[in-house]
């Protein structure tokens, strides 16, 4: 995937300024000349040196000369950024592509170009170009990379004329900027099956009415090209006019990825921190899932639903999966904490009690927030929760034994009402959990199914 813009920069600045403008270009060497000149002139007024005073006005009069002909410079340079990817994983490369064209017909001087970057993805890079001539270009590229998720704007683009001598350089900015998608790290997962998917695509599918514009058991009226096997015999003596059964379709499976983004619930920061972690471990399940054919979507604990697009924020049929996951995407690259302390938003949301499979992220949860997760069991096909306990990631391992009761205890409230839920400890492999929920939930159902048969008959 790649991004790019293009502007235009004209050097014919004659109109746009005036000396001032010319003079605030010139270099330490120009202003150096500037006052030895004026010194020298002052001097030989003063001791009545003709000699001298020719040496001050040469002196003074080549930086000048060099920036009045610099500034009256007639040519015009467009300028354009290309991005290869505009999206990507964090602490994966771009590369930026930069390229100029003289496109006046007067060759150019010595060209200095340089972007502007943020810090977090390297220092500002710096090219020099020979003499372009007309019709010209030049091709340049430079690389960025980011451990930080977020949007970084890349530009403007800063044009630094200067003269043969050195004595003045003058700046001008192209107007356009692009911006740069640092999205969260996605690992890949082992396709596994959990209870709730079954509900379409793939391995079990379940036959749906479909929603306005598409086919349904609800008769309707012939069209051009429509299948005769179709004609619905009933209503068409009912309604006089020739009737057509709609088709059932297969629904696509649901699954909703929860992201708890309280801040309360996380501690520390940066790249290796509880949220980040969650955050991460969100988008690798988006993928996943979406690979695998489900209609997916994105909800935080403050009831925030994406892509919003189709019946209860799933992406609906009219939208693409990659169009789906690069919204998701993107929106997890600049996710921050929320304001929030409570997930009764997000439980409030996940109604109807038909929502698929629902995958959630958990933050410190303390015994009413643990309640109120466990409430979300029932409104779903099957669950799975990875609890993060922060203030473990930010302890060192040595201190870690404290609070472990606490969090087996939360641990204990989801899986009985039905959760399958496991521990996040520090620098965990989602891959691994991922296999270990698989088995965890195989467990618990070998486990109901010989309690059943030991029953009393």
């Amino acid at each position: 995937m790649t991004s790019g813009s293009t502007g235009q920069a004209e050097a014919d600045h004659g109109e746009k300024g005036g000396v001032r403008t010319a003079l605030a270009g010139l270099t330490t060497r120009g202003r150096s000349f500037l006052a030895a000149g004026v010194a020298a002139a002052v001097c030989a007024y003063v001791l009545g040196q003709s000699d001298l005073l020719r040496v001050g006005l040469l002196l003074a009069v080549l930086p000048l000369v060099c920036a009045t002909v610099l500034y009256r410079t007639r040519y015009r340079v467009a300028g354009s950024r290309r991005l290869s990817p505009a999206r990507v994983p964090a602490g994966s490369e771009a590369r930026v592509h930069l390229r100029m064209d003289n496109v006046s017909r007067l060759p150019t001087g010595l060209l200095m170009l340089q972007d502007r970057v943020p810090y977090v993805l390297g220092p500002r890079p710096r090219f020099v170009l020979d003499r372009v001539e007309p019709g010209g270009r030049r091709e340049v590229s430079y690389r960025v990379r980011s451990d930080l998720r977020g949007r970084y704007p890349l530009g403007p683009l800063q044009l630094r004329l200067s003269d043969p001598f050195g004595m003045c350089e003058l700046t001008r900015s192209f107007s356009t900027y692009d911006t740069l998608t640092v999205i969260p790290r996605v690992e890949p997962l082992p396709p596994v099956r959990f209870s709730g998917e079954a509900k379409g695509y793939g391995d079990g599918r379940q036959r749906s009415l479909a929603l306005a514009g598409e086919d349904d058991v609800i008769p309707r009226g012939y069209r051009y090209g429509d299948d005769l096997r179709r004609v619905h015999w009933r209503s068409t003596a009912r309604y006089g006019e020739l009737m057509v059964r709609r088709e059932e379709q297969p629904q696509r499976s649901r699954c909703t990825v929860l992201l708890d983004t309280r801040g309360p619930a996380f501690q520390g920061a940066g790249p290796d921190s509880a949220f980040e972690w969650a955050v991460s471990g969100a988008a690798s399940v988006l993928v996943h899932m979406l690979e695998r054919g489900f209609s997916v979507r994105l909800l935080t604990d403050t009831g925030t639903s994406v892509p919003g697009e189709g019946a209860d924020g799933f992406a609906g049929a009219s939208q693409e999966s990659a169009d789906a996951a690069g919204l998701m995407m993107d929106t997890l690259a600049v996710i921050d904490h929320s304001d929030g302390t409570g997930l009764s938003r997000a439980y409030d949301l996940l109604r109807g009690g038909n929502e698929g499979l629902l995958v959630a992220f958990f933050g410190d949860l303390d015994e009413e927030q643990a309640a109120v997760a466990a409430k979300m069991r029932q409104r779903s096909g099957g669950a799975v929760a990875f609890v993060l306990d922060s203030g473990a990631w930010a302890r060192e391992p040595s201190d870690v034994a404290g609070p472990l009761d606490r969090s087996e205890e939360r641990l204990r409230m989801l899986r009985e009402a039905g959760w399958t839920a496991l521990s996040v400890p520090r620098g965990a492999s989602l891959n691994e959990l991922w296999r270990q929920a698989d088995r965890a939930r195989t467990d618990a159902a070998a486990t109901s199914g010989a309690r059943g048969e030991g029953g009393p008959a």
